[in-house]
């Protein structure tokens, strides 16, 4: 966050970030060794000074030190989400250095040891059918917040469940994350036309959508409970079509305005939804979904940077939130 001190490192916005240099290779923004070298960078400060608890990371960390930052007072060790959102970044990383060389086989050595660290299916709590999102070294698993869906978190139990060292079984999957098929994980029901195969009323914010699915292709993949191309697809479509629709009346929702999810809001922090709404759009809502719906996307890109132009886009790109109705623009990237 461009508005958090300076030393604050998230370590599953930092996964989303080690997404981000594999593009940037790609398109020729920074060069393949500049990549490299910044990969090696973030891997040795994982590997050898951040503090890891059973191989997990915290939610929040000093970037000099390594040390956690808590989160909250009894959230001041691992982060289960956070360290597969982590994860995911370094296995894409891991994928996309493929030199045969010295540097990038032994960069490939370094995540494979970071991955096949952290301890999965010791966060089951004993062995409980189920996987718990904190443990702290002071206050064990008094958070008890057990990851249960459907939500952003589909990528821990997947990364866990690929774990070669550390794995769970897949009644850890079907009892605990998928809840055996079962309300509120299952939906069915039809919403502005297309039906929700999983989740809340309306969908829940978008990042449902976005988090997991950067290092999972919903693209054709199912399993007995969704097809996860239909469901990333509609809950995209049920976030647009309600912000088209404008049942609340903010001014200025339209098909080229959309996109509710999580984002700073005046005066705090919001995880926006249908359900959920108070007049801010976030555009990393529509623009992350470019992969869902990119002729929707694309108006709502177009009108973010010619319509609303420098009030949104500022020296790190869009501010991360706004209200035409209140005229608040957000000051954070």
């Amino acid at each position: 966050r461009s508005n958090e001190a300076p030393e604050t490192v998230t370590s599953g916005g930092s996964g989303f970030g080690i997404m981000s240099i594999p593009v940037a290779v790609n398109r020729n923004f920074i060069t393949r060794a500049q990549g490299l070298a910044r990969m090696q960078t973030i891997v040795s400060f994982l590997k050898n000074t951040a503090q890891k608890f059973h191989g997990a990371f915290s939610h929040w960390l000093n970037g000099t030190t390594g040390v956690v930052i808590p989160f909250s007072t009894k959230d001041n060790g691992a982060d289960l989400v956070e360290t597969s959102y982590l994860m995911a970044g370094l296995l894409t990383a891991r994928q996309y250095f493929n030199g045969v060389d010295a540097a990038e086989t032994a960069l490939r050595n370094d995540i494979n040891v970071l991955y096949n660290n952290v301890e999965w299916n010791w966060f089951r709590n004993g062995s409980q059918n189920v996987l718990y999102w904190h443990w702290s070294p002071n206050y064990n698993w008094e958070m008890n917040h057990q990851i249960r869906g459907w939500n952003e978190c589909l990528i821990t139990y997947v990364l866990a469940a690929s774990s070669t060292t550390h794995g769970i079984p897949a009644s850890v999957y079907t009892s605990g994350w998928a809840n055996n098929g079962n309300a509120p994980f299952r939906n069915g029901n039809s919403y502005y036309g297309y039906t929700l195969p999983l989740g809340g009323n309306l969908g829940g914010p978008l990042f449902f959508s976005h988090y997991s699915f950067l290092g999972i292709n919903p693209n054709g993949l199912s399993d007995v409970y969704a097809n996860y191309e239909t469901q990333t697809k509609n809950h995209t479509l049920i976030n647009y079509s309600y912000c088209v629709s404008n049942p609340k009346n903010w001014f200025g929702y339209s098909d080229r305005n959309w996109g509710l999810t999580a984002s700073d809001v005046a005066n705090g922090y919001e995880a926006s939804s249908p359900a959920n709404d108070r007049s801010y759009i976030a555009p990393t809502a529509a623009l992350s979904s470019f992969p869902f719906t990119p002729a929707e996307s694309m108006k709502a890109l177009k009108f973010f940077y010619y319509t609303l132009g420098d009030r949104m886009f500022k020296e790190y790109g869009f501010v991360d939130a706004f209200s035409i109705h209140t005229n608040w623009f957000a000051s954070s990237h």
